[in-house]
């Protein structure tokens, strides 16, 4: 008896963060919808409504540009918790049909329905059943791709947006014709260069891939990359859905809408981001190893510096008291463009409590700790409830308690509670 084989979802909302604009702003629907910075202002598109893409506009384009391409455009700023909020209502709809949902991103996951319950049909209904549901529950339209391995479904969902619904054959050969007529930047791995050399080649489509010998792909992008290609040319990709997926690392960062010389601003920023990823930790119940701090200058010369904790930490003390050495360390000869923190080597919290060392100042080393761990948790709930600016910490380095976001006078401050 031949074996079972996979049935893989992949599942990629439709303009999500338009699409829940649009929904939140009924005025707004069937208009070309922005979401990111202003276009009179430094920064990127998030992404847009399908609305705006006619004319020209794309996600990570400059805001600018998308200001010269759609002047008409509703440009509006990101909301996070909206579109967290809507992410959670997603994966728990996926969870009703599989456990084995592996989350990629808010807006897109795969699912192996492979043992789903006969009641739910095969991989095809299940798709349709999901896409029905989005809508009835979410008001929200998503692309599915039904195929037998990750990479056949990641890119079958793409082919008829929005609202779509593409189905790969599963036996070799109609895989083969189905991706043969797809341009080879549809292979994972394959970017601008990797294109641009298989383009001189004259190999455009994954089709003159899959006519091409091992030997001459060896030569144009080494034995490694060429076997990778080869594989997702002929539609093989063995990888499982992985559900206990855990994140390596967390940043944040920002772009000033002018270049930022005073160093004291640069710091203001540098501690609400470093805040902002302290609290992200904690609601992930991790720990970070290492922290790290990003600057950019006017001229987009860019440095990173990092630090390694003796153990690891998610209090937002120590993770300042590294963002501030790392950052006192640096010279700032020109503008900042960018500043951003981050931490990476990620453990569960308390994992590696048992192997702390004693301390010679035992009362102060215990109680700290625990200080620092009560003033975070009542920090995080505040926020959580009354939003990221409803408790300001103020500048350490210079002692002042300024309650203004830098480049905002200090009259324009919204009405916060200050902390040391």
């Amino acid at each position: 008896m031949p074996a079972e084989r996979n049935h893989i979802l992949h599942v990629d909302m439709d303009a999500f963060y338009a699409a829940i604009e649009q929904l939140d702003h009924p005025e707004w629907r069937g208009k070309p919808v922005i979401v990111g910075s202003p276009p009179d202002q430094r920064g990127v598109v998030s992404t847009c409504s399908y609305e705006a893409r006619v004319f020209g506009v794309r996600s990570a384009m400059p805001s600018r540009t998308a200001g010269r391409l759609c002047p008409h455009g509703i440009y509006a700023p990101p909301r996070m918790e909206r579109y967290v909020e809507v992410s959670r209502q997603l994966m728990a709809l996926f969870e009703e049909v599989t456990p084995l949902v592996e989350p990629l991103s808010l807006d897109e996951a795969f699912l192996d329905v492979s043992g789903a319950p006969r009641a739910w049909g095969d991989a095809t209904a299940i798709a349709e059943t999901l896409r029905r549901r989005i809508r009835e529950r979410l008001h929200l339209t998503a692309s599915v791709g039904v195929a037998v391995n990750k990479f056949l479904a990641k890119v079958a969902s793409d082919l008829h947006k929005p609202d779509g619904l593409t189905v790969v054959p599963e036996s070799p050969e109609a895989i083969l014709a189905f991706l043969a007529p797809l341009p080879v930047g549809k292979l994972w791995g394959v970017g601008k260069v990797s294109a641009q050399r298989l383009e001189q080649a004259h190999l455009r489509t994954i089709g003159d891939l899959q006519r091409t010998p091992p030997a001459t792909l060896q030569a144009l992008l080494g034995a490694g990359f060429a076997a990778h290609i080869r594989e997702l040319a002929e539609g093989r990709d063995d990888r499982p859905v992985v559900t206990d997926w855990d994140e390596k690392s967390i940043s944040n960062e920002n772009t000033f809408l002018d270049d930022i010389d005073d160093r004291a601003e640069v710091w203001q920023m540098l501690l609400e981001l470093t805040e902002n990823v302290g609290a992200r930790l904690r609601h992930q119940h991790k720990e970070a190893r290492t922290a790290q701090i990003k600057l950019r200058f006017k001229d987009f010369r860019t440095l990173t510096r990092q630090t390694t904790f003796a153990r690891p930490q998610s209090s937002d003390r120590a993770l300042l008291r590294a963002a501030r050495v790392l950052f006192e360390r640096e010279p700032l000869p020109q503008p900042v463009r960018l500043i951003g923190f981050g931490v990476s080597n990620l453990v569960h919290a308390g994992a590696e409590a048992c192997e702390e060392q004693p301390s010679l100042f035992a009362e102060p080393a215990a109680s700290r700790p625990k200080t620092d761990q009560r003033l975070d948790t009542a920090v995080d709930r505040v926020r959580d409830r009354f939003g990221d600016r409803a408790i300001l910490r103020g500048d350490w380095r210079r002692g002042n308690l300024d309650e203004s976001r830098p480049g905002r006078r200090p009259e324009d401050a919204p009405k916060v509670r200050r902390i040391d």
